[in-house]
């Protein structure tokens, strides 16, 4: 049995029957296989490095200095300590005309820092590991900023009140993430320095981590006893990190972009699949007569369907070898291009993208190829004398639900997103559905238009049409699934595009100042006066305690935002008018006459994520003080505008006596750099920092994320060029016998031409208006549900859904037959 499969398959691929199978399975495994190598080698990569992200076995981060209780706590049972302060600041070099400043990220060591991994130190090109922290009186920094600040070893920095010799250039940080990209470069000095400074005051945004290290069942067991801590006594601003839970808030920006690639792969998975199940189909088609004389020959229905299955799964596993190699060096291609978002020298992938890529690979092919091989199967002996075809048994559909589910099934394990997974798999469900009926109906309604027109060629195409509905109404939706496809991948990349690229007005605030104190507010305005006299709002730092009376923590919401946000303080501010831009969109503003209640207004999106709703109270403990408001309207924000915005805003007379810095926002023309410098020198505690430049390098960063994307965009415009190959090659050889039948009986050349490229033309607009409104709905739903970014409606999407859909059904179709017409009727019947 398996000699004589071996022979068919080898005839079989010499006659070219099995090449677009074996094509079209290796774009399918190729394109996940590229992003499941690319995802796993990342995966490993943190695992590896998993406690060089902490700097520690386990990690206590607060935004109040950590209890000096657990310290010794965490020290009698035998754990290695070690503490750091992180917080942004500005560092200053220079004086006069050469005075230099730079916003950084300054973060204060304890002896014995890290306690896993190991800092390394820039000697020349090289990384020399240290054991050392930062001398007295010394600070080390990262290389942008002696760029920056054009400072050398030696030279004097100031931060704060307390000016530093530059000791050493930071090569590698072992706790300082996966490789991503900071706005803010690095600052270190030794703990015992940090007070000379001068630079933490009331409002300071202060980062306090304790770490430890230790025997793994010890850690365990403090971890639990803290975590209980915190639970019993509903402690806030206060979070464990150990080597399972990493640092989860580092990968947002390559979730994101994991989202993306995984999108572009299943498009990619889900052409091919739909290609695979055509030419599998078209494979049956053609091998009608020689399975008849097979049966004739001797062979029982059993023997039959095993001759076909093993060849079907020898070409399944050289396309799923082919496939792997595909993708492993086009996961290559990935690295290079997201350089900036990955970490370095990663581990080797593992076998499971192998794996994965094999099994969807046989899927693919069985799961598809299985229903024609079940239709060959029933073949009767007599199919060698009549040309009969029975209808397909309900085994077949059953068959074709099988693998489906098996397909959508290895597509969710591969990409790891049940969300994304199961949004894009019932938008092509249900396309499909709805894309069949609606062709069917369509075609259905072309009846009566056949004696419209006096037109022969137009008769030819409404009677080629209804003469076989069944291949109509298959081309249709083949060609709809795969434009549908490349459509949403054009409409997704776009927004992609416009949300990490929204740009800001050109008088829109590029500089926020953070941190003023009360006293230096007057001097400040002065200072910002020529720079149309911004505005001041005040800050102020409360943590949300309760809802309605109602003690809440992060255990209290399931949605992962919902419990960051309960976990940290919120920035309130206070006001008696609405501020620029916002827009209330339920209840109402502050009443005047109501001074002596305690209002509050709440931004719509946080209100949704912690479930409020008009008339709630929220308790907030600002600095030991609790404050109980009343929420009386919700407001719309403009994110894009790039103003100063609250998330909580109350009125003024229920926060009189609570401790409040200042912030404000304002456009600087890039002549007049130098107020910077002279700002920090005057007022060293301020925090200014330019979004312009946080906007660009993130803008920097989603280039790379968009220029990977666009890389698999390849694997799914290939698949898609497969599709529509496929379903218009489905009836290839039904269109040469007619063609041939009615050039024998009188019709000429040029009638049928005209007849095949109305018929394709109305297929290719059908097909092409049913792809823009499938890709515009689940473009939709992935934006609102999935990405959650704002849904751009484009009219243009339908337009070039129907010219793109004719373009190519009348392209495909004249390839295909062409030759046709070019030949003796005589050729094309004996040939057919």
């Amino acid at each position: 049995m398996w000699l004589i499969s071996w022979r068919m398959t080898l005839r079989d691929w010499r006659a070219g029957e099995l090449r677009f199978l074996l094509v079209a399975l290796m774009i399918a495994v190729g394109a996940l296989s590229a992003v499941g190598f690319f995802t796993d080698r990342m995966r490993n990569g943190l695992a590896r490095d998993a406690h060089q992200l902490l700097g520690a076995d386990l990690l206590v981060s607060a935004d109040q200095p950590v209890p000096a209780s657990w310290k010794a706590e965490a020290s009698q049972q035998g754990l290695q300590l070690a503490e750091t302060v992180v917080f942004p600041s500005m560092a200053i070099s220079g004086q006069g005309d050469q005075l230099a400043t730079r916003l950084v990220s300054l973060k204060a060591v304890s002896a014995g820092y890290p306690l896993r991994g190991q800092m390394k130190l820039l000697q020349g090109e090289r990384e020399v590991a240290t054991s050392t922290i930062p001398a007295a009186g010394t600070v080390w920094i990262d290389p942008a900023v002696q760029a920056a600040l054009h400072v050398q070893p030696g030279s004097l920095l100031r931060l704060g009140d307390k000016e530093f010799s530059v000791a050493n250039l930071i090569g590698d940080e072992p706790d300082r993430g996966a490789g991503f990209m900071n706005f803010a470069p690095r600052v270190m000095i030794a703990l015992p320095d940090l007070a000379a400074t001068g630079l933490i005051q009331d409002g300071s945004r202060v980062t306090y981590r304790l770490l430890l290290a230790g025997d793994k069942s010890a850690i365990q067991a403090f971890q639990q006893t803290l975590k209980n801590r915190i639970e019993q006594q509903a402690l806030k601003g206060i979070r464990l990190e150990s080597l399972d839970s990493g640092r989860p808030e580092m990968r947002a920006t390559l979730d994101r972009a994991e989202q993306f690639l995984s999108l572009v792969s299943l498009l990619s998975a889900m052409l091919a699949a739909v290609a695979i199940a055509m030419a599998a189909r078209r494979f049956m088609l053609r091998h009608l007569d020689a399975c008849a004389m097979l049966r004739c020959l001797g062979l029982t229905q059993t023997q039959v369907s095993w001759l076909y299955l093993i060849e079907f799964l020898l070409v399944g596993i050289a396309g799923s070898l082919a496939g792997i190699l595909l993708g492993f060096l086009s996961h290559y291609v990935l690295l290079e291009w997201l350089g900036a978002l990955v970490a370095k020298n990663l581990p080797a992938a593992s076998l499971l993208p192998a794996v994965q890529g094999v099994a969807t690979g046989l899927v693919l092919l069985l799961g598809f190829a299985l229903p024609p091989v079940l239709q060959l199967r029933n073949i009767p002996h007599n199919r060698v004398i009549r040309r009969d075809q029975d209808a397909p048994q309900p085994v077949t559909w059953f068959s074709y639900l099988c693998g489906l589910a098996m397909f959508v099934g290895l597509l969710l394990w591969q990409t790891g997103d049940l969300k994304l997974g199961l949004l894009t798999s019932a938008g092509y469900a249900i396309g499909l559905a709805l894309f069949a009926l609606i062709a069917w109906g369509s075609v259905s309604a072309l009846k009566p238009a056949r004696n419209l027109f006096s037109s022969a060629s137009w008769r030819f195409a409404v009677s080629a049409l209804q003469r076989r509905p069944g291949a109509s109404v298959i081309q249709v939706v083949a060609l709809a699934l795969g434009l549908m496809a490349l459509l949403l991948l054009t409409v997704i990349r776009s927004d992609l595009v416009s949300a990490w690229k929204k740009s800001t007005p050109a008088d829109a605030p590029n500089q926020f100042v953070i941190n003023i104190q009360p006293d230096q507010r007057a001097e400040v305005a002065a200072m910002l006066q020529p720079y149309s006299a911004p505005r001041f709002y005040p800050m102020i730092r409360g943590r949300l305690v309760a809802i309605n009376q109602q003690p809440v923590t992060a255990e209290t919401f399931e949605q992962d935002q919902a419990k960051r946000l309960v976990d940290r303080e919120f920035n309130l501010s206070t006001m008696d008018d609405l501020p620029e831009l916002n827009k209330i969109t339920a209840g109402q503003w502050f009443d005047a006459s109501k001074a002596n209640v305690a209002e509050a207004s709440v931004e719509e999106g946080i209100a949704k994520t912690l479930r409020l709703k008009l008339g709630d109270q929220l308790s907030f403990d600002v600095a030991g003080q609790q404050t109980t408001v009343t929420v009386t309207s919700l407001r719309k924000l403009d994110w894009g505008s790039m103003r100063v915005n609250f998330f909580v805003i109350i009125n003024p007379s229920a926060m009189q006596d609570m401790p409040q810095t200042w912030i404000t926002a304002f456009h600087l023309p890039p002549s007049d750099q130098g107020l910077i410098q002279k700002m920090t020198a005057q007022f060293p505690n301020l925090t200014i920092v330019d979004v312009g430049a946080m906007i660009r390098q993130l803008q920097a960063v989603m280039d790379q994320v968009v220029t990977a994307v666009e890389f698999l965009f390849a694997f799914t415009l290939l698949a898609g060029v497969l599709v529509l190959y496929a379903a218009l090659a489905g009836t290839q050889d039904m269109r040469m016998r007619e063609a041939a039948l009615l050039r024998a009986l009188g019709a000429t050349r040029q009638q049928l031409s005209r007849a095949q490229w109305i018929e394709f033309l109305l297929i290719g607009s059908l097909a092409g208006v049913l792809a823009a409104a499938g890709a515009t709905a689940i473009g939709w739903t992935l934006a609102t549900y999935s990405f959650q970014f704002e849904w751009q409606f484009s009219p243009w999407v339908w337009l070039a859904g129907a010219v793109l859909g004719a373009g190519c059904a009348v392209t495909g179709g004249w390839l295909g037959l062409r030759h046709v017409l070019r030949q003796a009727p005589i050729i094309s019947l004996r040939e057919s």
